[in-house]
């Protein structure tokens, strides 16, 4: 596919306590120096849509929505295809998160929708850990899966990362929210 620029949307969260992530993340997830802690609203696609063109359609999509709180508290585990995780759920926010995702998978990005997320409920959640066995999976939830902390943020923007060599990412595209 020549040409076609990787992306994903997400938040990226403002967390007081986000060191408590970032030692969480390095020990369990391999992308924790490719991209910050982040909340995933439309997941890795490849296309050939200009900049402008997502710009315009993030825009257009994220019109009237207001900035809202988050807090994510708890940890669960998440399968999906051949990967495991470790999440943070989202608690407060997740009916905000949800309805910018459908909002986002419309128009321009709908053909870019992942045929499994049309066959599950969409779960807003932030992963710190990604595990190739069930064995790695729940020998890390047994470290950390009682964790209490809990994570507040303001979300006021929305971004869209490309996806370079490597899985690093580079922030292309922020959206402020209006109040």
């Amino acid at each position: 596919m020549g040409n076609d620029i990787k992306r994903c949307i997400m938040i990226f969260p403002e967390f007081q306590n986000i060191n408590t992530i970032n030692e969480i993340r390095e020990t369990y997830d391999p992308f924790v120096n490719n991209v910050s802690p982040h909340i995933t609203l439309v997941f890795p696609f490849e296309s050939k849509i200009k900049e402008y063109q997502l710009r315009n359609w993030m825009n257009e999509a994220l019109k009237g929505v207001k900035p809202f709180n988050v807090e994510l508290e708890g940890i669960i585990k998440i399968s999906s295809d051949s990967s495991l995780y470790l999440c943070l759920e989202v608690k407060k926010g997740k009916e905000e998160i949800r309805e910018i995702h459908s909002r986002l998978y419309y128009g321009i990005l709908k053909a870019y929708k992942p045929q499994w997320l049309s066959q599950v409920e969409f779960i807003p959640h932030m992963t710190i850990g990604k595990f190739s066995s069930e064995e790695e999976l729940n020998i890390a939830y047994k470290k950390i899966g009682n964790m209490k902390e809990k994570f507040f943020s303001k979300v006021d923007k929305i971004s869209a990362e490309i996806v370079v060599k490597n899985d690093r990412s580079i922030r292309e595209i922020e959206i402020n929210l209006q109040e």
